[in-house]
């Protein structure tokens, strides 16, 4: 373990190094008391042997100095002072001191002090990192739970695409852009992660929509389209209830991804500022997505002509700052359409949920 030493006489550093080397310590010397302070974060002191009477800098000023720095808290700090100096020693004891040493030395008294001081500071270091090591195993089984948690929601959202007869890259592509509006409003970062996390398990309610409706290659009678409608409600009540954070974010964009900013949405026809502002995002992100990629009854539009339909539908589909949003980071939506594009629709079961990309 490491004494700093600091005395400004050269005879005392020699002799202090001697009775510190005998408590089988290794002793770092300094004459100069702003030296001492300067360096001292970067050697590892395990205790402080500072000296009271110095010209330049007296032992009360290193030790309110030490006391005021947040590296050295915890480190022990013995004053040497003359027998005399009581009033000294109690000023010391105010600005932090741990102990002190008198001249002439008792030498084992004076021994027996360090060492247990320098029994202290070993058992403080081993706490510390046992701590340090309990922080390390419970963030490690933390982000475990959450992998597996994200791990399960992709899987059955998978689930609810293969369904409707997309290759599920469907919710790859969107969950990006959801994640880019997101960034470019302005959201913390933890919320654009989990709303990148979330947003595949926006249509997670068809599920529950029979394949009759589902699968239908014409048009839905108004019965059929009610059902279909549904499939918010199902997906909000499937992921309802959970502890998770995730979860319940995914539950608000699965139930408020249709409504529409103008009221005229569905399944509750919340207007404006009522509908979570995950939703209104996710709208967005899934409608682009839906326009420009190609179903058995449509054709894909083009980036342009998607981009314009979204501009269009500002403050009447979508919130228009959710579009203000979209514009101002359209060259990277194009940039994520052409990736989906160059790897020509990998399907799921090939292609995890990528990380969050950067904003």
């Amino acid at each position: 373990m490491n004494i700093l030493i600091v005395d400004d006489s050269r005879a005392n550093l020699a002799f202090m190094s001697d009775f510190v080397r005998a408590v089988g310590a290794t002793p770092l010397t300094y004459a100069d008391p702003a030296r001492a302070l300067a360096d001292a974060p970067n050697l590892d002191v395990d205790l402080f042997l500072v000296d009271y009477n110095m010209p330049q800098m007296d032992g009360l000023e290193v030790i309110a100095a030490l006391r005021n720095a947040l590296w050295s808290a915890g480190i022990p700090i013995v004053m040497i002072t003359a027998s005399e100096e009581t009033p000294v020693r109690h000023r010391a004891l105010e600005l932090g001191a741990t102990d002190f040493l008198q001249r002439p030395f008792d030498h084992i008294d004076a021994k027996s002090r360090l060492r247990n001081l320098l029994k202290l500071r070993e058992a403080q270091k081993k706490l510390k990192d046992r701590a340090a090591w309990l922080a390390a195993e419970v963030e490690s089984a933390t982000q475990l739970i959450v992998k597996r948690e994200e791990e399960i929601i992709l899987r059955l959202a998978r689930a609810a695409e293969f369904r409707d007869n997309d290759t599920g890259a469907h919710i790859l592509r969107m969950a990006r852009y959801s994640f880019i509006i997101a960034k470019s409003l302005g959201l913390d970062s933890e919320l654009c992660r989990i709303i990148y996390r979330a947003a595949p398990m926006h249509d997670v309610g068809k599920i529950g929509v029979s394949d009759a409706v589902l699968l239908k290659p014409a048009a839905l009678s108004a019965e059929e389209r009610a059902l279909m409608e549904k499939h918010t409600l199902f997906g909000e009540e499937i992921l309802a209830g959970s502890g998770s954070r995730l979860i319940q974010v995914a539950s608000e964009i699965a139930g408020s991804h249709h409504e529409r900013w103008d009221g005229c949405g569905y399944p509750r026809g919340l207007k404006g500022a009522e509908i979570p502002i995950v939703g209104r995002i996710a709208a967005v992100a899934d409608v682009f997505d839906a326009l420009t990629s190609e179903r058995p009854y449509k054709r894909a539009w083009s980036l342009e002509e998607a981009r314009a339909a979204i501009v269009k539908g500002s403050s009447s589909q979508f919130d228009p700052d959710c579009v203000d949003a979209f514009v101002r980071r359209w060259d990277a939506i194009v940039e994520v359409y052409r990736e989906a594009v160059s790897r020509q629709e990998t399907p799921m079961s090939q292609a995890p949920l990528e990380p969050a990309p950067a904003a």
